[in-house]
């Protein structure tokens, strides 16, 4: 069996090894063949240093297949998606790594509302490549190029007419961590435009992320939580390297479990709509069926990173889609945009005249761990596949499971556990929810001592 080069989230890996130009010319032709030659694609990139030279590259593709390119140059993954309907292309391409390390860099496609690909469209990709079917155009057909850097302005403009606050009733102080990224000169001005005063850290663009690793862990975000206690601010709000993700913190410096955002992101839409379906990744709390329920809504579940191919499935009846750090508003458009979520957390604080953590009061925090642990990439399926089979073994208390992303195992009190190998670096992860922290202890343990065990038979030692 071949190895896929897509994942989770299109392909990504350390440059040189996993994204080399090489792929870069191939993706980018690999499209505009299932384009058929025809129409426009805009590209765009983030911070990392070997960014613009792979998106210059996709875009050669692009335009040898014959499609026209409008490229975008440095911007967050979230405007590279919306510039795709609001510049009428067919398709987009960005170059990011996201949250990875500074070494890595990544590949992802976008369709004509500006959606990821499915994995169904990233397969006729691969199957192009594989196959090297390319169709080139003739020498009086290849693809223009043009450059529209004026998109963030449209974006940012729109972003702020949509969202702003109808009346502010407190002036909120939020700090913003753009991660040296891509969003660095983007939200806060937003915010600020918004009418939040804004103090910002690690938001000058740079590829080495001098500041923190772009990843916005609870680990990571230690700092920034002691910077908002220091400056008495209502909120922190941080993004990874291309702002398609966005992690918060309370007043206090304390890290706000993603789930919770996500259960208000609901609630809001709810409330709007009156009803629809919640589409979250299989790693989200239970906190969200509830609220969801609460307010007259339905959760469906989904692929980690593939919450867009449910929103597809269940069409109107969708409110958002979500996973963990990321949401997809379809009523703002078809893309997962941490700027939206600041934008949109910033206006509800200032119309209500409150600090996050009051912002979020009815919505109740469960303890929980997300682990990931490093396994050689050609071992990680195979010692998943184990941990599986005796985790059904262990844990005899289990009501249901899950397999549409690994297996996760929901058990009568309302405390789950969930294992899957990661689709975009070489690690397994373990997730755990309780209600009680003992019990979330007891869970966690068992699954980890699961996985040392059954990687220790495979010469693999879990640390």
């Amino acid at each position: 069996m071949r190895k896929r080069l897509f994942g989770t989230a299109g392909i990504r890996g350390e440059y040189g090894k996993v994204i080399t130009p090489e792929i870069a010319y191939e993706v980018g032709l690999a499209l505009a063949t299932f384009l058929e030659g025809k129409g426009l694609a805009t590209v765009g990139h983030d911070v990392r240093l070997t960014s613009p030279l792979l998106a210059t590259i996709v875009s050669s593709g692009l335009m040898a297949g014959g499609v026209d390119v409008i490229n975008l140059g440095l911007v967050p993954t979230p405007i590279l998606a919306y510039s795709i309907p609001a510049l009428r292309a067919n398709a987009g391409v960005i170059i990011t790594a996201s949250h990875n390390p500074p070494p890595d860099n990544g590949i992802k496609c976008f369709n004509g509302k500006g959606m990821e690909f499915t994995v169904s469209m990233e397969r006729k990709l691969e199957d192009i490549i594989f196959s090297k079917k390319f169709n080139y155009a003739k020498w009086d057909s290849v693809g223009k190029l043009e450059y529209y850097p004026e998109i963030v302005n449209n974006y940012m403009e729109e972003l702020i007419f949509k969202l702003r606050p109808g009346k502010v009733k407190k002036k909120a102080r939020i700090v913003i961590d753009c991660a040296n990224g891509a969003a660095s000169n983007i939200t806060p001005i937003i915010l600020r435009e918004l009418g939040a005063s804004v103090v910002t850290i690690n938001c000058h663009y740079d590829g080495m992320f001098p500041g923190r690793i772009p990843e916005p862990r609870p680990d990571v975000l230690k700092e920034l939580g002691e910077h908002v206690k220091v400056l008495k601010a209502d909120a922190a709000l941080a993004h990874d390297g291309d702002a398609d993700r966005l992690a918060a913190l309370s007043s206090n410096g304390k890290f706000i479990l993603n789930d919770r955002l996500l259960a208000f992101y609901a609630m809001l839409k709810l409330k709007e709509k009156g009803e629809g379906v919640v589409i979250v990744s299989i790693d989200t709390s239970f906190v969200i069926d509830e609220i969801v329920e609460k307010y007259g809504g339905r959760v469906e579940r989904a692929k980690l990173g593939k919450t867009h191919e449910k929103l597809l499935e269940y069409g109107e009846k969708a409110v958002m889609a979500a996973e963990p750090w990321k949401l997809i508003d379809p009523d703002w458009g078809y893309w997962v945009d941490g700027i939206y979520q600041a934008a949109l957390l910033t206006k509800e604080m200032l119309e209500k005249g409150v600090t996050i953590e009051k912002l979020l009061k009815e919505i109740p925090e469960y303890p929980q761990i997300r682990a990931s642990y490093k396994v050689p990439e050609e071992l990680k399926y195979e010692i998943v596949s184990e941990v599986h089979d005796r985790m059904r073994e262990v844990f005899k208390e289990y009501e249901s499971e899950l397999t549409i992303d690994g297996l996760r195992l929901n058990m009568s009190d309302k405390s789950w556990v969930l294992v899957r190998a990661s689709g975009t670096e070489p690690k397994i992860r373990i997730y755990a929810e309780a209600r009680k922290e003992k019990r979330l202890q007891e869970i966690f343990q068992k699954t980890l001592k699961i996985l040392k065990e059954v990687a220790e038979k495979k010469g693999v030692k879990i640390v």
